[in-house]
């Protein structure tokens, strides 16, 4: 008897350090079990685009983290699904452990490392692919509720915000993690747990 495959959602903004770090995790627990992990990108700018309460630092931010999902975007509508990840690996690569805060220096990077085309970075200043970029958003963030931020993860499709970890667990931890919340999800009355974060991304 073989197992069937996982069916994993997950929902990311390229310039969201918590995401980043989910995302390293997921990796992780897909090199010991079966999973179907497929990546979709959302956007805190458009999360936050009708929200007063929210810093003038913050909304400062929204600009360049926009760029980033406009690409990813529109990588995935011209070059296919199969790009989505490898581009935010190169991206995220740049953004959190590399620190950079230069959308001119990480796109033009991120998109020779993954051997796409330099004229998609065209599309990080273009409306063009919103409209698949707000459907993909909406998709998930419908799924769990307006509020909650970036990542949104799917199991079987059960969807949930987070988890939010730092740093990334690995080997027997990052399964018992894993096994931890696939659990949770699987139960429909299942809404929330929480505490307040006491570290910052540990890269």
């Amino acid at each position: 008897m073989t197992s069937s495959k996982t069916a994993v959602d997950f929902w990311f903004d390229p310039s969201c350090p918590w995401a980043w770090m989910t995302s390293r995790w997921v990796d992780e627990v897909a090199e010991h079990r079966d999973l179907d992990v497929t990546w979709h990108i959302m956007s805190l700018a458009v999360l936050n685009e009708n929200n007063d309460d929210i810093s003038d630092s913050y909304k400062a931010f929204f600009p360049r983290a926009l760029r980033y999902t406009r690409l990813v975007a529109a990588a995935a509508e011209l070059h296919g699904q199969q790009v989505v990840k490898p581009l935010y690996d190169a991206l995220g690569t740049r953004i959190h452990p590399g620190g950079s805060v230069d959308p001119d220096e990480v796109i033009p990077a991120a998109l020779a490392e993954v051997g796409l085309p330099a004229s998609l970075a065209a599309y990080s200043e273009s409306d063009e692919y919103d409209p698949q970029m707000r459907a993909s958003h909406f998709d998930g963030i419908d799924r769990v509720g307006q509020d909650v931020g970036t990542p949104v993860i799917a199991v079987n499709g059960t969807a949930f915000f987070g988890p939010v970890i730092s740093p990334v667990p690995t080997g027997e931890m990052a399964l018992t993690l894993w096994d931890g919340v696939v659990a949770a999800a699987s139960y429909d009355g299942f809404f929330e747990i929480k505490r307040s974060r006491t570290r910052e991304p540990q890269f």
